[in-house]
């Protein structure tokens, strides 16, 4: 079963599972911190056991949500649960998804979907991604990449022209 949550003790507990660099008070900083900020999760049996946060943002004139922590238990991965999450999240978008893959293998993964890269940080470019979220929360959101200088992935029914992340 899909649907949102704020079971802080299971999203604590799969975030870690997965992401097991950040400590619990990492966690609960960004839970207690970020403002427009809704988790998105699959139960199987009344357990949480992958998730994906939806984070308010903006582009231009465009309103949309950052794909963010999408993470499944090991133990339930290859079960396409994280597909029917993005594919859910693609029904709460408003005008467009955007995340930042973690590392090269999601770049393909996230195409299958329909994701596009268009999003750059390495250059100035006329419209950047905004949110409104504390300056530390937005470092967060950007904090789970491998790159100095990370893409953006995009999925629009919109006409979205290749722009920044924000970075610069």
């Amino acid at each position: 079963m899909i649907k949102f949550t704020n079971d802080t003790e299971q999203i604590i507990s799969l975030w870690r599972s997965v992401f097991k660099e950040d400590s619990k008070e990492d966690v609960l900083f960004f839970l207690n911190e970020s403002k427009n900020a809704e988790c998105l999760g699959c139960y199987e049996e009344d357990k949480l056991v992958s998730m994906l946060f939806l984070v308010d943002c903006s582009y231009a004139d465009l309103n949309g949500k950052y794909v963010y922590a999408v993470c499944t238990n090991e133990k339930f991965r290859n079960k396409g649960y994280s597909s029917s999450l993005i594919n859910e999240a693609k029904k709460h978008m408003n005008d467009f998804l955007w995340l930042i893959p973690a590392h090269d293998s999601l770049f393909a993964f996230y195409a299958k979907f329909g994701f596009e890269t268009k999003l750059h940080s390495d250059l100035e470019y006329e419209n950047k991604i905004v949110f409104d979220e504390n300056k530390e929360i937005i470092e967060y959101l950007y904090s789970g990449s491998d790159y100095t200088y990370p893409d953006g992935m995009v999925y629009s029914n919109k006409a979205f022209p290749v722009g920044s992340t924000g970075l610069n």
